[in-house]
């Protein structure tokens, strides 16, 4: 069963290895992952299911991560020694990619040990104080918003069935062009999506994010979208309290982050 749900950004700058002093100027953010932290120590899952953008997907197609073990790291910013490891829920997977080729929803399975940024970073964050826990890494696909939207209830169908705790984590950032200064440039639209996404998030409002214009998730340079939008289908018709517990970019990328309490 679902037992907690939330939304984390994955920026690097959040681990002290890669982040250093910049972590000082993300303290909104730490100060509500260590809540959500936490959060998860108290809930006591024995699976997260981590839905995040940046790993293998399809354009036409949702997909599964399905191996023994997976071993996140963060070489790729020249962090050489971070790592974490953890098991494979395979049984719930399997649980899943038959329900959802079953329904004939798009879906498919890939298969990789080493995890990126987008699983590991949160990892790092939410899990040192857990034990004997699997993971589900989900990746989503290039299909609008409506079918994640689905995509999410299916997984919900699910997870909510399984007998184990389970909680979901989207993995996601908002835009990357709010200032001058961000990687990505600036384009004015970077903040109004982010107001939007909050706005939908703490209200639990699917048809505020439905309503986003496609041409506006490429403009503003998002990677978030598709994950809470997955992750608020999953939610769908579930008694939660949502609350954005902090929202901030000191670099000019929007971090939002919120927790979602199951009654």
């Amino acid at each position: 069963m679902i037992v907690f749900a939330t939304i984390v950004p994955h920026s690097p700058l959040l681990i002290p290895s890669v982040g250093k002093e910049h972590r000082e100027k993300l303290a909104a953010t730490l100060t509500a992952c260590q809540e959500i932290e936490q959060a998860l120590y108290l809930v006591k899952p024995d699976t997260i299911c981590i839905i995040a953008p940046h790993g293998t997907h399809y354009p036409d197609a949702f997909s599964a991560n399905l191996a023994a073990k997976y071993i996140g790291n963060l070489k790729k910013f020249g962090d050489f020694s971070t790592t974490v490891e953890v098991k494979s829920d395979y049984l719930v997977t399997d649980h899943l990619q038959r329900k959802l080729r079953h329904e004939g929803m798009p879906f498919t399975l890939t298969s990789n040990e080493e995890l990126d940024y987008g699983y590991t970073v949160p990892l790092l964050l939410l899990t040192s104080k857990l034990a004997n826990w699997k993971l589900i890494p989900i990746s989503p696909s290039a299909l609008d918003g409506k079918e994640h939207y689905e995509f999410g209830r299916q997984l919900k169908e699910v997870l909510h069935a399984e007998p184990g705790r389970i909680a979901i984590v989207a993995s996601a950032d908002l835009s990357h062009k709010l200032s001058q200064d961000s990687p990505a440039g600036f384009d004015a639209d970077g903040s109004k999506f982010d107001q939007t996404v909050q706005q939908a998030v703490a209200e639990r409002d699917v048809n505020k994010l439905l309503a986003v214009d496609p041409e506006i998730l490429e403009k503003v340079a998002q990677c978030g979208y598709r994950p809470i939008i997955t992750l608020l289908g999953a939610l769908d018709g579930m008694n939660v309290n949502s609350k954005v517990l902090s929202y901030e970019s000191p670099f000019g990328v929007g971090y939002m982050t919120t927790r979602f309490d199951i009654a």
